[in-house]
Order: structure tokens, then C-alpha cells, then sequence
């Protein structure tokens, strides 16, 4: 993926070749913006590792592939307090660690610090941030990621939200930067004449959620594609059954499509691969309200906001309110192609193509600062015992982590012998593939029979 940014040397006080960076990431979403964020707080010589967070989420080899991002090694996959005793005396010094997880699991990972490093210490600096639109639980998801050093929101509107709610609660703000997100990239959209080819329909895991909702979005591509045989329309999906992204996917569209009236037409088919990739040949983008429309918008490529469902908070939309994008089918079979609002994209972090200006450039001179000292003060989260008793130590102990944040006995497990390894992965796999395949398969026969 090319690099639009500016390349600003920062003093690192890590080693003349960079500092060296870990990325902790749960999903292939989330490690795609974990990796390439780190890329752009670190642009030159630098050194990723990457770990994966051992979860339902956990992404497959094909997964990581199509993100179209790489660490300097494949990823291992850890459990938090695994990963904690990596950073407490692991065979490699992490000077960055980009946190790429739910809330929980990065409020987990902060308390683990802060019980590694209870004094001013050389530790490394903590990031995190949101892997793009923030449209729900903004206020649980925030005070979760509080005691990061840095908290990266992806534009004006974000990091004005953010603040408001840290005031808010009494919670220092001072770690909220604002950046952009990290895979706006790409070469400017340049139409093919005056007829638009090719649709892509960019779908969701969850939203919308119920098998109604999302069997009427495949049949409203499918009719458009009928509408106009001269175009072609592509129905871009995240995973492949049996897998899982950040979110469940209980109503694959893989079989929807196998089980819509009609079929698909021979000009509309399921397509996978890196969105990137995908929207280089792309002249209208259709989403309910996927991130990828971020990226269409800033190459300027028309972007429909789906409203044939509401505009509603429950998916997501609401979001996309002022932008000029917000349509429906019955207005795209006409011939709308909607553009973004150029006020309402400079707003909400979506950079016009070609714009010289670089928004992680205050990120990497508070890092710079960051790594540049001697010692750092401890993480110092807003949850503790003492302002949220009731809350806390439930969302440690999903991590395995005790209340002050040390690892519950046998947490964090010894390697073993290969042979070991070997059983454990396997058990893994399957346990993932009856879970995966109860969630797709049998949760929604029973809620079909509980509605008898």
C-alpha cells in the first residue's frame, strides 16, 4: 500500500534504527489498522512484531493476508497473559505497543502494565484507538481505552467527542490526538467516461443483523445488476463461512446468496480481497455503513450510505448524517451517484486525494517526546477499584488477569514441547469451528423454532 504522508524524522530514543514496535491485535480488521498505524507513527526504519490475541476472533493466515499488511514476522498468538510476560522480560524490548482490541482487552492489557511498571520506569509507550467509525458505546468504549499514552481518534469530530467525554467523567484527556484513519490511501478515482461499470457493494458482519435485513440487501444488488446488465456489480465480502472478524456474522452472505429467489445474476457475483485492491476499479461504492466508505469518499469515488433500512444508530449510519451520501436503491437504480460533502469529509478525517497535509504528525512528536525520556510515570487507567469495583475486576478476569492486574495462576502457560504446541493448536481450531459453526448454524435454527 503506497504512502501518502509526509515522512518527519522524530528523535527516537529507542536505537538509530527505529524504535521497535509490538502490535496486539484480535481480529484481521483490527490488525490491519494496529500494523499500518504503526507504520505511520514510525515511517522509516523501524522494527513491527506482531501478536495476535487468542479469541473467537482470532484471524486466519488468509485473513492477515488479504488485510494487505505484514509484520516483520508472522504473528504468534498469545493470550493477555502471555503477552504481558513478553513485555515484562521477553527475548525482545518493546519500545511502542499499539493496542488493536475491544475495549476490555485493551483495559486488561493497561492494568497488566500498570502491575509490571507501579513506578516512573522505562516502559514502553501504550497506544490505541478505534479502527474507524465510532458509532456506539462511545462512552464504555472510551473510559475502557483511558491510561493509554497515547488515545489516537481519527479526526476533528472524533478527538472533540473524545475529550468531552474524559472531562466528562473527571478523566484526564491529555492522550486524545487526533489523526486519521491509517489505510485512507490509493490513487485518486478517475471515471471511465461518463458511465459508471462497476458497483461494489460493501457488506457488514453485523449490521444489519437479522436474516430479512440482509437477504433484502443481496436481493436489492442483485436487482440493480439486473436494472443495468451493463454494469457490473460486486458484493464485497469480509470473511468466508467459518471464519469471524471483529463482529459475529450469524447470516453469511454466502448463503443467502445460495438461497435467493432467482439467484444471482451473471453480472453480480461475491467477490473477497483487500478493499484497497477492490476499490481501484471501483465506480460507485453501496454500504449500509462500513469504514470502506471512508476510503471511497477520500478518492473521491461516489459513495452510497444505505438508508432503505432507517437511518438509525443500531446500524450505524447516523453517522454519515451531512455528508451527501445517504441514498437509497430505489435512487441508485435511477442513476444517483451521490459525492461527499467536501466540508463534511474534512470534518470527519477523510483527507481530499492529494492533499499534501500529514495528520499523524502530532502523533509521532508526542511519541517522539514519549520515547525521548528516561522513564514514564505509571498507566494510570480511570477504571480501578476504587471508582469502578463492580465493573473492573470482571473485565480482568475475561482476560485471566486478578483485580490488581497480575496474571491468575496458570494464565500465562510455559511453551511445553512441540508436540504440546502442536495439541493445543489443533484443540483450538476445533474448539473455533464448533463454536463458529454453532453461532452460523445452529443458534439460528433454534431462535427459528423458538419463534413457533
Amino acid at each position: 500500500m503506497r504512502n501518502n504522508f509526509c515522512r518527519v524524522p522524530v528523535p527516537f530514543r529507542s536505537s538509530p534504527a527505529g524504535p521497535r514496535i509490538a502490535v496486539l491485535a484480535d481480529s484481521d480488521t483490527r490488525w490491519k489498522w494496529g500494523a499500518l498505524t504503526a507504520r505511520r507513527l514510525a515511517p522509516g526504519d523501524h522494527r513491527v512484531t506482531g501478536y495476535l490475541l487468542r479469541g473467537r476472533a482470532t484471524p486466519t493466515a488468509r485473513q492477515l493476508g488479504e488485510a494487505g499488511v505484514a509484520a516483520d514476522a508472522a504473528p504468534a498468538e498469545v493470550t493477555c497473559a502471555e503477552f504481558l510476560a513478553e513485555l515484562a522480560g521477553g527475548r525482545e524490548r518493546h519500545d511502542v505497543v499499539v493496542l488493536a482490541l475491544v475495549g476490555g482487552a485493551v483495559q486488561a492489557v493497561l492494568h497488566g502494565a500498570r502491575a509490571l511498571w507501579p513506578r516512573p520506569a522505562a516502559r514502553p509507550v501504550f497506544v490505541t484507538g478505534y479502527v474507524g467509525v465510532v458509532y456506539e458505546k462511545l462512552a464504555d468504549g472510551l473510559l475502557l481505552r483511558h491510561g493509554a499514552d497515547l488515545v489516537l481518534a481519527n479526526s476533528g469530530h472524533d478527538a472533540a467527542r473524545f475529550r468531552a467525554v474524559y472531562e466528562g467523567a473527571g478523566a484526564d484527556p491529555d492522550a486524545v490526538t487526533e489523526t486519521a484513519l491509517p489505510f485512507l490511501d490509493g490513487a485518486p478515482y478517475e471515471p471511465a467516461g461518463n458511465r459508471t461499470h462497476r458497483v461494489v457493494f460493501a457488506v457488514q458482519p453485523s449490521v444489519p443483523e437479522s436474516r430479512a435485513d440482509r437477504t433484502y440487501l443481496l436481493g436489492r444488488a442483485a436487482g440493480h445488476a439486473r436494472l443495468h446488465p451493463d454494469r457490473e456489480v460486486l458484493v464485497k465480502l469480509r470473511s468466508r463461512p467459518g471464519e469471524h472478524t471483529t463482529h459475529l456474522e450469524e447470516h453469511p452472505y454466502q448463503r443467502l446468496a445460495e438461497r435467493l429467489p432467482g439467484g444471482l445474476p451473471p453480472n453480480c457475483r461475491l467477490v473477497y480481497g483487500h478493499m484497497g485492491e477492490v476499490l481501484d476499479t471501483t465506480d460507485l461504492l453501496v454500504t449500509v455503513s462500513s469504514t470502506a466508505a471512508l476510503e471511497s469518499m477520500h478518492r473521491g469515488i461516489p459513495t452510497a450510505v444505505l438508508t432503505d433500512l432507517g437511518i438509525r444508530e443500531a446500524l450505524g449510519n447516523q453517522h454519515f448524517l451531512g455528508s451527501g451520501c445517504l441514498t437509497s436503491w430505489d435512487e441508485l437504480d435511477a442513476g444517483l451517484l451521490p459525492r461527499a460533502a467536501p466540508a463534511w469529509t474534512a470534518a470527519h478525517g477523510v483527507p481530499a486525494p492529494r492533499r499534501p497535509a500529514d495528520p499523524y504528525a502530532a502523533a509521532r512528536q508526542r511519541l517522539g517526546r514519549l520515547l525521548a525520556a528516561d522513564r514514564l510515570p505509571p498507566v494510570d487507567p480511570y477504571y480501578t477499584l476504587r471508582t469502578a469495583p463492580g465493573y473492573l475486576p470482571g473485565i480482568l478476569a475475561r482476560q485471566h488477569l486478578a483485580p490488581d492486574g497480575t496474571p491468575l495462576p496458570g494464565a500465562a502457560r510455559q511453551d511445553g514441547s512441540a508436540a504440546r504446541r502442536w495439541l493445543r493448536g489443533h484443540l483450538r481450531e476445533a474448539a473455533r469451528g464448533a463454536y463458529r459453526h454453532g453461532v452460523q448454524r445452529v443458534a439460528p435454527v433454534i431462535r427459528r423454532l423458538g419463534e413457533l
